[in-house]
């Protein structure tokens, strides 16, 4: 018999009292901020629940804030929260106006939203979360960098004084320091890890059988690889010539490695031998190489033939030197013979062929006639998953020509051109899903968390991938109701059987290393200190009220060569254990020069807070930021130093601290591609002809690490300075960018309050622009009204002569527009002086 959990705020007979929620909700209230590991379909939501409704009752005037890395999931934890609590729950994303977001978070108790919208409210200072009693963190392995989360965790801990953190995932990764940064970016205290095979578990968990299916290349592939891989073994074979590695049996892990290594040698070098910019295009040449090989041994020669496409395109030493390659040239030209054929990986077959016996011989009949009977939600439901666009629709339209009701589901974003999905659509996509008028969900990584598809038979993954992550999240997408299955397609002798080993390893480590009693302990040591921190920032760099005009959600993620951008580039092939043992070495062995270089951060860190405490003028500085900065660590770093900030949307420089002096931001990578592409002098010219002082910081220490010789960014560097007349500030990071801006804004804004006139345009250049300009000043004039004006009248001269009558006779100008531009020209600018300050007077 099914019992239920009886709780004052929750529903009666709406969730299923399980033990091991019950003992991990009570966990968490008992042991603090904690980070829960468990599989998907365990009740982690339930979980948040019963610790939500414990602090609700605590704290019966707080609210509980859920946070979950995209809309969708949002939505859905807004679903279940209303389902199972009895308070008023709602959700917050960027989708919702403002003023909306600001009552649903003063009417409501429990929030769900995104955290980039969160964040931006907080910056408006819409609302605060001093009386927040719980934030739930869902994928709480995004905790790292500059993502949301980060910053929200630890304006929650200066802001409230009966803070709890509790941080969802199914993995938090594999890695030892990726883990370690989540945790102290979220303050845990405690890790509780729950699997499958725990006793208290495997009565509520449906086991997934796994299925490693593997395919042979085939003879055709197998030719068009060879030819590629002699072009790859020649480039080897130049950079174990040149040194740069010491064997031609390399992965994408060592040739990342190896083009680190030469780019430090050019960094610290003064002039750095020819040999080294040899090496770093003989580099790109190979990643280029590897990336086209990745997918014709994974994906196809379509695929492979739509990356020569692009590589054409490209106008690049290596690239060039790629095409001109008489062996890679015989693989294109086979490649391109191929697809004519209809040749297909052999993948496409066997994935077609377990599809039609999953569904039926006959592929629909079986479905067809569920579907008429009304019996939808008995047929079978299957994801298909893969990494590449391109393979999703090729997978699509082979699904609908054997008769498989298919449905693509993807992102967002625009992929070379094609756009993706709204919000809307994909919603409607998972609804038919769901009902039953479509039996395949052929998915890119989107569909990897954040869909609510609770009956999903078989998931059927085109290629394993070598993230633990991404592989638990694709395995959790069945099981939920019965006994789930997965499906692997591996390519023999193929880097697909390199991504399953290491995918299996990671998986096995991550679980080591969070179950330590040893890590447990230091977790709860450096939380408190931290906690404590956090807590002195805001008592000694405490500030009033922030205006912000306009609300930030960037999602720009930073753009990479397609080459590189994929983020299992760095989660290749086995790891090298000898590296981790030396590394551990090296920890263990630097510990007192750390601890050494930690008491001069610290004593660095409390002459700041020092400043700031004596400082009450602190309190009263301003920095207007361009809304293109929105994602930015400097943006947060001010708000946490006692900077009032505003938002705008700036068509010069990237910060404004007075009248006369704006900031351009740059880091090391920034300042080399805007070289490159030729922004840095347009946006300097821009800047000299705007203001008085222009200040361009270049962050970071790595400016010569890059492709270009380094007298050319020496260069680029003198002609700021001495053609443009801008100043170069050097700053470390993003945290010393803020305190370098802070600086500049106390010297500019000492003494009496400044009005600051931001450029939210560029000036004008042209004669009928500069006309334009001077018309649309005018009261209630926007651009179609001046143009008008101006063709009407035919000169400024005349418009500003016209009397209101005369004025009305445009198209567009009423009497009362007339009278208010009439007045503007005739009244008189009256003011007078008042100490120090002007005033003026209406």
């Amino acid at each position: 018999m099914v019992t239920y959990i009886e709780h004052p705020l929750i529903r009666p007979n709406s969730a299923e009292a399980r033990i091991y929620q019950q003992v991990l909700a009570a966990d968490v209230l008992k042991n603090g901020n904690t980070m829960i590991v468990a599989p998907t379909a365990l009740g982690k939501t339930i979980i948040a629940m019963l610790v939500a409704a414990d602090r609700l009752q605590k704290f019966n005037r707080s609210k509980i804030l859920v946070l979950a890395p995209s809309k969708p999931l949002t939505i859905q934890h807004e679903e279940n929260f209303k389902d199972f609590l009895n308070v008023h729950c709602t959700s917050i994303t960027g989708a919702v106006k403002t003023s909306e977001r600001e009552k649903r978070w003063n009417e409501s108790q429990v929030i769900c939203a995104t955290p980039q919208t969160v964040e931006s409210d907080l910056l408006n200072e819409r609302y605060s979360l001093d009386d927040v009693s719980l934030v739930v963190f869902d994928e709480c392995h995004h905790a790292v960098g500059s993502y949301s989360y980060v910053y929200l965790a630890s304006r929650y801990i200066k802001e409230c004084q009966n803070h709890l953190i509790l941080g969802l995932t199914a993995s938090p990764g594999h890695d030892k320091n990726k883990i370690k940064e989540v945790c102290e970016n979220l303050f845990i205290q405690d890790i509780t890890i729950k699997t499958e095979e725990d006793p208290d578990v495997k009565p509520y968990f449906n086991p997934i059988n796994i299925d490693w299916v593997k395919v042979e290349m085939g003879p055709q592939l197998e030719k068009i690889r060879d030819l590629a891989n002699k072009a790859l073994k020649v480039r080897l074979k130049g950079l174990k010539t040149l040194g740069v590695i010491n064997t031609v049996a390399v992965n994408k892990r060592d040739i990342l490695k190896a083009r680190s290594k030469v780019q430090r040698r050019i960094g610290q070098s003064v002039n750095p031998p020819k040999e080294c910019f040899q090496a770093m295009s003989i580099l790109s040449a190979v990643i280029n190489l590897q990336h086209a090989l990745n997918l014709l041994e994974t994906q196809g020669v379509a695929p492979f033939n739509d990356y020569v496409v692009r590589l054409r395109k490209k106008t690049t030493r290596a690239a060039k030197n790629i095409l001109a390659d008489p062996n890679f040239s015989k693989a294109v030209y086979y490649a391109k013979e191929a697809e004519e054929y209809g040749l297909e990986h052999p993948k496409m077959k066997k994935l077609i062929e377990l599809l039609k016996l999953e569904l039926g011989l006959d592929g629909q009949t079986r479905l067809k006639s569920l579907r008429d009977e009304g019996k939808n939600k008995d047929s079978p439901k299957i994801i298909v998953f893969t990494q590449f666009r391109d393979t999703l629709d090729m997978i699509h339209e082979r699904c609908e020509k054997e008769g498989i009701k298919s449905v693509r589901f993807y992102g967002q974003g625009t992929s070379d051109g094609k756009k993706g999905l709204t919000q809307k659509e994909q919603k409607n996509i998972i609804k038919s899903f769901k009902t039953g008028n479509y039996d395949v969900l052929i998915s890119t990584s989107v569909a990897e968390e954040g869909i609510d598809i609770p009956a999903v038979d078989l998931v059927i993954l085109y290629e394993p991938v070598p993230s633990e992550i991404r592989m638990i999240q694709r395995r959790g997408r069945t099981g939920r109701k019965s006994s789930g299955r997965m499906k692997v397609l591996i390519t023999k002798n193929t880097i697909d059987e390199g991504y399953y080993w290491t995918s299996v390893r990671r998986e096995s480590r991550m679980k080591t290393q969070l179950a330590t009693q040893e890590a447990i302990e230091e977790l709860k040591l450096n939380a408190v200190e931290k906690i404590e921190a956090e807590r002195s920032v805001r008592v000694l760099g405490k500030k009033e009220k922030s205006i912000v005009e306009e609300p930030v959600n960037s999602d720009i993620e930073e753009e990479l060569d397609e080459e590189t951008k994929d983020e299992d580039l760095e989660e290749i092939d086995l790891e090298n254990e000898n590296e981790e043992r030396l590394a551990e070495f090296k920890e263990k062995k630097g510990k007192e020069e750390q601890a050494l270089e930690d008491k001069e951060e610290q004593a660095l860190e409390d002459a700041i807070y020092e400043e700031l405490a004596k400082n009450p003028q602190n309190q009263e500085l301003v920095v207007y930021v361009d809304s293109r900065e929105g994602n930015s660590k400097v943006i947060r770093a001010l708000d946490t130093i006692g900077v009032k900030v505003k938002i705008n949307t700036m068509s010069v420089a990237d910060y404004q601290v007075s009248e006369e002096v704006a900031i351009e931001r740059k880091t090391a990578k920034d300042f080399v591609d805007s070289i490159v592409d030729k922004r840095l002098f347009k946006q300097a010219r821009m800047m000299m002809e705007e203001f008085k002082k222009p200040i361009i910081i270049l962050e970071g220490d790595d400016f010569y690490s890059g492709f270009i010789n380094p007298n050319a960014i020496r260069g680029a560097m003198t002609s700021i300075v001495l053609d443009y007349g801008i100043s170069i500030i050097p700053t470390r990071t993003a945290e010393d960018t803020a305190a370098m801006i802070k600086r500049i804004a106390v010297r500019e804004q000492k003494g009496e309050k400044r009005s600051i006139q931001i450029r939210t345009e560029k000036k004008p250049q042209n004669l009928w622009e500069q006309q334009l300009f001077i018309i649309e000043s005018l009261p209630n004039i926007g651009p179609v009204n001046a143009k008008n004006l101006l063709e009407h009248f035919g000169s400024v001269k005349a418009v500003l002569e016209a009397d209101e009558k005369q004025l009305q006779e445009v198209n567009g100008i009423g009497k009362k527009t007339a009278k208010n531009i009439r007045e503007v020209i005739e009244g008189k600018y009256l003011y007078f002086k008042k100490d120090k300050n002007q005033k003026k007077l209406k």
